[in-house]
């Protein structure tokens, strides 16, 4: 990530924290993450992983689309890169993105916030998603809609899969 997306993400970071009452060491210890690599993803120094930004956005009960919604650019990591592409003002809140796993890729995704689903819809390539032990494999043009509160995956065989991603977040987990 960039310098200026990477200070945009901890400024919005901090507000949101800041807003819900959490002190520092309150939401670095929720989140499993060092202070210090929190301080320094709010002063903009840090460089976040996928999974960091999902569990912050847990911690925060706010969906990973708002914590990242101020970010232009792909975030990515491990073969893997994610976009907001829009997120809904309404109830329930939906988020949707871009997303895109090189091959012989595998990503295990921590549970997003209580009752939210996802559905994935494959553009090109193949995928496997789903819960850990209730996958299944897409191929382009095939849909998949999951309960995402649990932990799920994604699992690309020989060849890039690219597809679009919505999260339906259950009314009581949204800002």
């Amino acid at each position: 990530m960039d310098k200026l997306s990477l200070g945009t993400l901890g400024r919005h970071l901090q507000d949101l924290r800041q807003a819900q009452g959490w002190s520092l060491s309150q939401l670095a210890a929720a989140a499993g993450i060092a202070k210090s690599n929190l301080c320094r993803l709010e002063q903009g120094n840090g460089n976040p992983t996928l999974d960091t930004i999902w569990r912050l956005a847990v911690q925060l009960k706010v969906p990973f689309g708002t914590l990242v919604a101020p970010i232009a650019v792909p975030l990515g990591e491990d073969g893997v890169e994610v976009r907001l592409l829009d997120q809904g003002k309404d109830r329930p809140q939906v988020d949707a993105y871009w997303m895109r796993c090189a091959p012989h890729t595998l990503r295990l995704a921590e549970p997003h916030t209580p009752g939210a689903r996802e559905s994935l819809t494959l553009i090109s390539g193949t995928l496997e998603a789903g819960p850990e032990g209730e996958t299944r494999t897409l191929s382009a043009g095939e849909t998949f809609t999951f309960a995402a509160d649990r932990p799920h995956l994604y699992r690309t065989g020989d060849t890039w899969a690219t597809l679009l991603l919505s999260v339906v977040y259950h009314e009581e987990s949204t800002s």
